[in-house]
C-alpha cells in the first residue's frame, strides 16, 4: 500500500510539472500585445481581392487631404480626393468610376528609373482614377476606359502615359469585369505645378466587337475635385 501511494504521488507531481511546463511554453509562444500606433492604424488591411501595384505606392488608406503613407515603393501624400461612384454605359460596357485622387508621390530610389520615361523629376503629382469595367453581353469586346485624359490646365495625356499598367484596356470577355487603377503624371516638367488642377476630362475608347468593328462611340466624362 505504501509503495502504491508513493507511485501515485510521484505521478501527480510529474503531471503537475508537465502542465506547468506546457502553460509556460504556451505563454512564451503567444505574441506580445503591443499598443497600436497611429502609423500602424494607417497600414492597409489584408484584402484578398487587392493586388499591390508593382510600381506605385499603395494609397488605399489616404482618404483625407494631407495624409501620407509610405511603403517600399515610395511615399504618397493626398492633395485632393473626390468620391464619384457613378456608372457610365456604352452599349454592352459599363464603366464605374469609384473615385479620383490627386497624389504627390516621392518614389523610392529603386523606382526612379521606372518613372524617368515620363519625367525626370524626383517627385511629382499624379491623378489617379479607380475604375471597374463590365461587359454585360455574352460576346467579347475591346475597350479602354481612358484613351485620353485632359486637365483644366490644358494638359493632355494618352493611355500610353498610364503609370499603373494594370491592363484595364484591351479585350474583355463576355459577362466579365475588371477592376483597377489608372494614373497620369500631371506635372512632368520641372517648372510645372499641379496645384491648379481642379478637374479632369477623360475620353474613353470606342467599343469594338471581336471582329474589330465599332459597335459604340467613345464617351467624354468630366470629373471635378
Amino acid at each position: 500500500m505504501k509503495k502504491f501511494a508513493f507511485i501515485l504521488s510521484a505521478a501527480l507531481l510529474l503531471g503537475g510539472c508537465s502542465q506547468n511546463t506546457k502553460e509556460k511554453a504556451d505563454a512564451e509562444s503567444k505574441p506580445a500585445q503591443t499598443e497600436k500606433t497611429e502609423t500602424e492604424s494607417l497600414t492597409p488591411k489584408a484584402n484578398n481581392s487587392y493586388q499591390p501595384n508593382p510600381q506605385v505606392t499603395d494609397d488605399r488608406t489616404l482618404t483625407k487631404i494631407g495624409q501620407t503613407y509610405r511603403d517600399d515603393k515610395g511615399q504618397a501624400t493626398l492633395k485632393a480626393i473626390k468620391q464619384i461612384n457613378k456608372t457610365y454605359k456604352q452599349g454592352p460596357v459599363e464603366l464605374t468610376i469609384k473615385d479620383i485622387k490627386l497624389i504627390h508621390l516621392r518614389p523610392d530610389y529603386g523606382m526612379i528609373d521606372y518613372f524617368h520615361v515620363l519625367t525626370h523629376r524626383e517627385e511629382f503629382d499624379f491623378v489617379k482614377i479607380s475604375a471597374k469595367i463590365k461587359n454585360t453581353s455574352s460576346k467579347p469586346v475591346n475597350y479602354a476606359p481612358v484613351a485620353l485624359l485632359k486637365t483644366n490646365t490644358d494638359k493632355t495625356f494618352d493611355w500610353e502615359k498610364d503609370i499603373y499598367l494594370e491592363r484595364l484596356e484591351g479585350k474583355l470577355p463576355g459577362n466579365s469585369d475588371k477592376s483597377g487603377n489608372l494614373g497620369f503624371i500631371v506635372n512632368p516638367e520641372e517648372n510645372e505645378s499641379a496645384d491648379n488642377v481642379k478637374w479632369i476630362e477623360i475620353t474613353t475608347s470606342d467599343v469594338f466587337n471581336q471582329s474589330k468593328q465599332k459597335i459604340n462611340d467613345s464617351k467624354k466624362i468630366k470629373l471635378s475635385f
